[in-house]
């Protein structure tokens, strides 16, 4: 398959789905109910009808706002809203309802799908006045609802197969989709991504797993929010490589789900690692007697390989050993297939970075944002460099301003913001994406230093990362979340979360371990005060983002005197 030569991406899944010489094969699953499986044939058909429903109330480029947990059916209704030349505004469904009737007013969605009562339920009170919504379509029936809706359920068993199918009139340079960001700094910000865009980044990932995929059906697991850039475009991915595609229960119950599907390739986020990197360790520092010292021997050894050292030919013996001793139970737990974590939708801390990848967790970091379809670049598996993210994929032109800032350019860059000329012109400028990220290559592989707007500014004039410090603070086992503070201050000052483990932990402890953190930092990153909170940040206490980001905004506003305290 060309993908240079595909038009859209709902001619990417037909051109897949012709090719398929058995298409019973099952393509989307549920875990934890098996009842929810979708063949290839099967998605074809349901696309097919809801296309068809679709197109009887919608017009090519009317907004589809898509509410709806990771399943089957929000895979299926975004292919149907772009066959029907409609545009896909998916959202997160821990948004609250000003957030809901903000994307409401911004977008002017004609159709809105959602999944149940629970998602319905959070709007019924700021549609009544929307007058530009024709109708809703849910995945389950609906109860205590006053106006006409379509449930997709009885659409499907009333109707026959072998629907005819429309085909879409969108070009590559169509929008495909309005993604709305997560609103660290304020409102979000409608992404207008086109279908080219996607398209290209499915190229570069492609040459990114290639060496990993297996002959019979790649199995991936989805847990992230398809609402998110990120797990948006992996899906059209999972397509590409006719990926048989397993959706997580919970974040609660991701390991566990990696054990019931054995998932080859798995996407996620930095935190995710972060909090798997902690278990771990802490699992490891229980060891006692010959397991303690293979444990240790086998992390020693895999630091050295992947920081690219010469084993002498006894370590290579004992690495081997290792390998089947160690390192393959760990995979087991998480399946027993696993060929590659990618990280991506912020930066991986280099120390959890090393240890997945010693441990034989393979980890892939990457770099994008929503504005990018999302991946400017990504780590290959043969030549993986922790403290970079990897070469720019294919497709795309990276290249830094002399303040360093990152500018990309190239297909997989957003058309603009939608509704919002001003905010466009201000990140859009020549065709270059300015990203607000602060970075530098080293031999083509691009490594981000820091973010333009969350940088530090002593009264020395030094620029100061927060973000490096709080992943130094949140590496050490008893503190769970952390945010550094200090913009044009004599010295930085910290808010700690503790981990749930150590909450009776003194203060005394907690000073000696700071001070030896800061003996690893120069002067001006020393963290001199500290306080503590009870409450951890959270999706729903609107101190994090949907992707698990800290809204420092926010939370530095929230705790605005505690930070000031510290300096009286």
């Amino acid at each position: 398959m060309n993908l240079k030569e595909i038009n859209n991406l709902t001619e990417l899944f037909f051109d897949q789905f012709n090719q398929q010489t058995n298409k019973d094969k099952i393509l989307l699953s549920t875990l934890g109910d098996k009842r929810k499986n979708y063949s290839w044939q099967e998605t074809y058909d349901f696309i097919s009808l809801v296309s068809n429903e679709l197109r009887k109330v919608i017009s090519k480029g009317d907004r589809c706002l898509l509410i709806s947990e990771n399943r089957p059916e929000w895979f299926i209704t975004d292919l149907s809203i772009m066959l029907s030349d409609g545009i896909t505004v998916p959202a997160y469904t821990t948004y609250a309802e000003n957030d809901y009737n903000y994307i409401l007013n911004d977008c002017t969605p004609s159709v809105i799908f959602v999944s149940n009562d629970e998602q319905f339920n959070k709007l019924k009170n700021i549609i009544k006045d929307k007058k530009f919504i024709k109708k809703i379509f849910s995945f389950e029936k609906l109860t205590n609802i006053e106006i006409e809706y379509i449930n997709l359920k009885d659409l499907i068993q009333n109707n026959k197969k072998n629907i005819p199918i429309h085909k879409s009139l969108a070009s590559r340079k169509d929008p495909s989709c309005i993604i709305y960001t997560s609103g660290t700094q304020g409102n979000p910000k409608g992404v207008i991504l086109s279908h080219g865009g996607i398209l290209n980044n499915c190229e570069g990932a492609i040459d990114i797993l290639k060496p990993l995929l297996s002959k019979e059906q790649p199995r991936f697991l989805t847990w992230l929010p398809l609402s998110h850039s990120y797990e948006h475009t992996v899906q059209f991915v999972q397509i590409t490589v006719a990926a048989r595609i397993f959706y997580a229960e919970s974040i609660d119950k991701l390991v566990k789900n990696m054990g019931d599907c054995s998932p080859e390739i798995m996407t996620a986020v930095p935190r995710f690692y972060q909090n798997l990197y902690q278990k771990i360790n802490a699992n490891f520092k229980k060891a006692k007697g010959l397991k303690k010292k293979l444990i240790f021997k086998m992390l020693e050894l895999g630091l050295k390989k992947i920081k690219k050292e010469n084993l002498t030919f006894f370590e290579k013996i004992q690495d081997s050993i290792l390998e089947k001793l160690v390192r393959k139970k760990i995979k087991s737990q998480f399946g027993g297939s696993l060929k590659t974590f990618v990280s991506g939708g912020g930066a991986l801390d280099k120390e959890v970075g090393y240890f997945l990848n010693a441990i034989g967790l393979p980890t892939l970091q990457g770099y994008g944002l929503t504005e990018t379809s999302p991946v400017v670049s990504c780590n290959p598996i043969d030549d993986i460099r922790i403290d970079t993210v990897g070469p720019p994929f294919k497709g795309n032109t990276v290249k830094l301003a002399e303040d360093g800032e990152i500018l990309v350019k190239g297909e997989n860059v957003m058309l603009g913001y939608w509704n919002n000329k001003e905010e466009t012109e201000k990140v859009l400028k020549d065709g270059w994406l300015h990203t607000g990220d602060i970075g530098e290559f080293e031999n083509n592989f691009l490594k981000i230093t820091d973010r333009k707007k969350d940088i530090l500014i002593t009264p020395g004039g030094d620029n100061i990362s927060p973000l490096k410090i709080e992943n130094e603070l949140v590496n050490l086992e008893f503190i769970d979340q952390a945010v550094v503070y200090g913009d044009n201050k004599p010295y930085l000052v910290a808010l700690l979360v503790l981990n749930d483990e150590f909450t009776n932990i003194t203060n005394v402890e907690i000073n000696n371990a700071i001070n030896n953190l800061n003996n690893n930092l120069s002067k001006i990153e020393n963290i001199k005060k500290f306080f503590l909170i009870n409450e951890k940040f959270s999706i729903e206490n609107g101190m994090l983002t949907p992707t698990l980001k800290l809204k420092r905004y926010k939370i530095i506003n929230k705790y605005k005197n505690n930070f000031e305290n510290l300096y009286n």
